[in-house]
């Protein structure tokens, strides 16, 4: 397994993004070249951004992306960054998305943490933890 680790000048981290964007009303337009297109525009955006992509799936109404941020990284700024971005270069490239309605993607998004470890392997390391913490006072 490749280490998931990544250093700054004063920390480490590992801090892995599940971020799913929605077409405005599932409209089902990410097919064939323009999902070609989203998936090479999400990647450029992201690299420009420093974001470190570590997997793509975009489906007819719908993209799935898992990245790497770091501990600076404004999350907000970069999801808005990300849907401007494409939707402008999508719909410049294939004229046919501006007649779609007044926007390529939904207002809304879905963004979790995802991480190497459960919540139930933290709580133990964490109880392991303070045993050891208890045993030597």
């Amino acid at each position: 397994m490749k280490n998931r680790m990544q250093s700054g000048r004063h920390s480490v981290f590992s801090l892995q993004y599940h971020l799913i964007l929605c077409t405005e009303d599932r409209r089902p337009v990410l097919a064939g070249e323009i999902a070609s297109r989203a998936r090479e525009e999400m990647l450029r955006i992201s690299a420009n951004h420093g974001i470190d992509v570590l997997n793509i799936e975009v489906d007819e109404d719908h993209v799935h992306l898992l990245f790497r941020g770091k501990p600076t990284t404004d999350l907000v700024k970069y999801v808005n960054v990300l849907k401007g971005i494409s939707s402008r270069e999508l719909r410049r490239h294939f004229p046919r998305l501006k007649g779609q309605g007044d926007a390529l993607w939904s207002p809304s998004y879905f963004l979790a943490s995802t991480g190497e470890v459960t919540l139930d392997m933290l709580k133990g390391y964490v109880d392991e933890h303070q045993k050891s913490t208890i045993r030597q006072d």
